[in-house]
């Protein structure tokens, strides 16, 4: 398993009329969650690219268990339980606030394609062999 933990404090903007963050920021805070993930390894979204390969979400999942608000630390814990075995990837966030309390929970399926032909494909053997360490040899 990889769990990595990536820190955003919430900007004003990014809240409504409660002062709770706008559901729909949850995409892009799943998403720099994700990004930094696969930084964590020392591989970046732009080297996939290059090498041909992007990672469109094919699925999202998002449960909002209790409000983040305006300037609030948020904790977004990225974990992957499995190593991809073809085209898909599923990355589970959960989302902490500053004390520490579960307040949102996400699951993000995203589809490993070839750049221009869209054609599913399967992970960067780069990326395979650095998430491969974190997992058992069942994987």
């Amino acid at each position: 398993m990889f769990i990595t933990e990536t820190y955003i404090r919430v900007r004003y903007a990014e809240t409504d009329q409660m002062n709770v963050v706008y559901y729909g920021n949850y995409a892009q805070y799943f998403e720099v969650a994700r990004a930094e993930s696969i930084r964590n390894l020392g591989f970046t979204y732009k080297e996939m690219e290059a090498a041909g390969v992007m990672m469109p979400v094919v699925e999202m999942q998002t449960k909002f268990l209790r409000p983040a608000h305006y300037d609030d630390l948020l904790n977004i814990k990225t974990i992957l339980r499995e190593l991809p075995v073809d085209h898909r990837i599923v990355f589970e966030h959960e989302v902490f606030n500053q004390e520490n309390k579960l307040l949102t929970l996400g699951k993000v399926i995203l589809y490993f394609v070839k750049i221009g032909s869209f054609q599913k494909t399967v992970m960067p053997d780069s990326l395979r062999q650095v998430l491969q360490t974190f997992f058992s040899e069942k994987s």
